[in-house]
């Protein structure tokens, strides 16, 4: 039983360092676990080796504190925070994670936290105060206008960013706010809401010291207004670290050391190690922990010194131990037990065997047991305890600084202490490492409210709204495509003027034709990098329910439907009546506009599943090769091999292409004469191309691009909707 003693004594109090009495919030986590499947290379050949990410971290993050996850460089910071944030795919994270007592789960994290990424992702031409409206507009609800300001206005106040409120956020080619104001205008999107919990990924990267100071002083204040703030950071400055409440520092995914900043010089004198003068004593426990790392024994040891409070053999100048006692082979594994990673002699990582016998664990736990001496089997045995709950009269409150305590038990008389304590003094305090009972408000979280704070419909006018500013304040890529079609119409309508009327000119219509469909193709490939930037702003809004991908896919698409009328029109007016083409015109700037449209769609399409836009014009450019080869220009849709017939039918040029002929040539006038000097009428080209020349036909061609324009949008929103997530698996 844990905290009963070899004597038979019981303590029933603990006095403990750092840590009030009574747990009073914040998020707690259990024996968390995150194991990935990763190749090495081991003789010359390739074998899949399971690797521990993080392992069986337990801890806790008080409410109305700035929690900071340090440590060294491969230590598994992001990952702690990624699984504390529910960004680790459900079923690859082990351990429970509760919020206020009650376990969590990624939709009451979504409605009750922000994720504050390390890259600031803001739409570069809108101004702090819009930035802000717009977060406030999605987060806030159908509140009144005036309440919205209200709330924009006091985070501009409180994040000191009165100065900037009408400044562009900028980027690379636009002047805007510094980088320490963007990185407070991107807290401030997420914190719009007043979310319980914030995490904060690397704040300070890439900022001067002075900035830095400044967003973590910011950070400091919105803690104590009663959020759980956590963070991670890499080599705080000492101003930085006044401003820090709680340490969790990992190594190699392990637990070294969780508790207040200032109990770091006594957990260090425990260990045996004194700061010396004039070092910073988080600092001097990083240097520490990779000088352990760097050793035979590795950071294990000091895993175990966290876990048990017994004191790590300590190392000579060459990084050996001094006082290692080498281990007898290790017992059998028990049925289901999982290995734990341990470094031999040679600085292999080697497998160790979990489960420990009863009688070692015993000897651990007893504070009254003083003679056990350090062993590399030692190490292993600490590493592989795993309490089980007591009694719950026998509980105790959680440490912030695991192993150092002093027990009296029920009688009148006190444990003898010395005024130098020896680590083996201490022993392990269950609590430490399973949740503490905490009686939290559950029916706060049963009226969180509906999942989103707007409707459908209200969703989707912000976001055209939103939408079309950008579009006002960046209109280079509306008036490039513009201008290419306008002088590209003024080409092809100077090129084809007058054409004979033999089969020369009727080939060369029909080329006009393929060329038009292709350039239209051709214009909306600029689409890839637009919405690849703009992709990395949805994944960071609707990770916290902001709004719906359903709501983001529509009101891109009314949003762009005005322009790329505007440009169908452009062009259609320019060459239909140059070249005096035939059929209505309606029709033929229909059959443009659908074509715009169909393409348009299939390329956000694409640039939704590429990771990036040099991969986005690629595939672009390879499947426009394709749609041409195979819309029947080349050989006519009776002619290809009935085994690519499938890819005429999903070339989107086929439609467009066909339409435009039917219109131009659906009537028995004729065009020409043939070499034997035959009178060519439109039916019979329409016939020579095995096209369909009834009226009905022709409106299919419109019906299938405005299909596959549906079809194009339905499985963008699908990527966006199941895909794009930034979400460890």
């Amino acid at each position: 039983m844990m905290g009963t003693a070899n004597n038979g004594h019981r303590p029933d109090i603990a006095i403990e360092i750092g840590k009030p009495t009574h747990f009073t919030g914040g998020v707690e986590f259990s024996s968390l676990t995150y194991t990935i499947i990763k190749k090495e290379e081991e003789d010359g050949r390739w074998v899949s080796k399971e690797v521990d990410l993080l392992h069986k971290i337990t801890g806790y993050a008080p409410k109305g504190c700035i929690t900071a996850v340090m440590g060294p460089s491969g230590a598994g910071k992001s990952t702690l925070l990624d699984g504390l944030a529910g960004r680790i795919a459900s079923g690859s994270l082990r351990g429970r994670v509760s919020l206020d007592g009650m376990d969590t789960s990624p939709s009451l994290i979504k409605r009750t936290s922000a994720y504050i990424m390390q890259d600031d992702r803001l739409f570069p031409m809108l101004t702090v105060y819009e930035t802000l409206m717009f977060a406030a507009d999605f987060r806030l609800g159908p509140i009144s206008r005036s309440e919205k300001r209200q709330r924009v206005e006091q985070l501009i106040e409180q994040l000191g960013l009165s100065t900037t409120r009408n400044t562009y956020i900028g980027d690379e080619g636009t002047r805007g706010v510094s980088g320490g104001e963007r990185r407070r205008v991107s807290i401030a999107v997420d914190i719009i809401h007043g979310p319980t919990l914030l995490f904060l990924d690397e704040p300070t990267s890439g900022l001067d010291s002075t900035s830095a100071h400044s967003v973590i002083e910011k950070v400091h204040d919105i803690a104590r207004t009663g959020s759980t703030v956590i963070l991670t950071i890499h080599q705080p400055s000492s101003r930085i670290q006044l401003l820090l409440d709680h340490l969790i520092i990992l190594a190699r995914g392990q637990l070294m050391y969780q508790g207040s900043p200032k109990d770091v010089t006594l957990h260090l004198g425990r260990m045996g190690r004194k700061v010396p003068k004039g070092e910073n004593s988080i600092e001097y426990l990083i240097d520490v922990i990779q000088e352990y790392d760097q050793s035979e024994l590795g950071v294990e040891a000091l895993a175990a010194f966290t876990l048990t409070g017994m004191k790590p053999p300590s190392l000579s100048a060459d990084g050996f131990s001094t006082s290692i006692v080498l281990p007898s082979p290790a017992p059998a594994p028990r049925s289901g037990q999982r290995a734990n990673e341990m470094r031999d002699n040679s600085g292999k990582s080697v497998r160790l065997q979990s489960g420990a016998d009863d009688e070692f664990n015993n000897s651990v736990r007893s504070p009254w047991n003083t003679s056990r001496s350090w062993t590399q089997s030692g190490i292993m045995q600490a590493l592989k305890f795993t309490p089980t709950r007591q009694h719950p009269d026998h509980r105790l409150p959680m440490s912030s600084s695991p192993g150092y305590y002093t027990y009296y038990t029920n009688s009148s008389d006190m444990l003898q202490s010395t005024p130098t304590p020896h680590s083996s003094d201490y022993t392990v305090n269950e609590n430490d490492y399973l949740t503490p009972d905490v009686a939290p408000d559950k029916r706060a979280y049963l009226h969180l409210g509906p999942k989103f704070s707007n409707s459908f419909f209200l969703e989707t006018w912000i976001l055209m709204r939103r939408n079309f500013i950008n579009i006002r304040r960046t209109p280079e890529l509306f008036l490039s495509r513009l201008m290419v079609l306008i002088v590209m119409g003024i080409m092809m309508a100077t090129m084809f003027w007058h054409p004979p009327k033999n089969m020369q000119g009727i080939t060369d219509r029909i080329s006009f034709f393929i060329f038009t469909v292709c350039l239209f193709f051709f214009s909306s490939n600029d689409a890839v990098p637009a919405f690849i930037q703009e992709r990395f702003i949805f994944v960071r809004e609707t990770s916290h329910n902001a709004y719906r991908a359903s709501s983001y896919t529509i009101a891109g698409l009314i949003t762009y439907l005005p322009f790329l009328a505007i440009q169908a029109a452009a062009y259609a007016v320019i060459v239909w009546f140059a070249l005096k083409l035939r059929g209505p015109f309606l029709y033929f700037l229909l059959v443009l506009c659908m074509s715009l449209l169909s393409t348009n769609s299939f390329v956000v399409f694409v640039s939704s599943i590429v990771p990036n836009y040099i991969l986005g014009y690629a595939a672009v450019i390879a499947f426009t090769a394709l749609f041409f080869l195979f819309c029947g220009y080349f050989l006519n849709s009776h002619d290809i091999p009935k085994y690519w017939k499938w890819m005429n039918y999903i070339s989107t040029m086929t439609y467009p292409y066909e339409g435009l002929l039917m219109n131009q040539y659906q009537t028995p006038i004729s065009f020409g004469k043939n070499p034997i000097g035959q009178e060519v009428t439109g039916f019979g080209i329409l016939n020579s191309l095995h096209i369909r020349t009834e009226e009905s036909k022709k409106w299919e061609k419109v019906y299938f691009m405005l299909g596959w324009a549906v079809l194009y949008r339905i499985l963008f929103y699908v990527v966006l909707r199941f895909f794009s997530k930034n979400q460890r698996t």
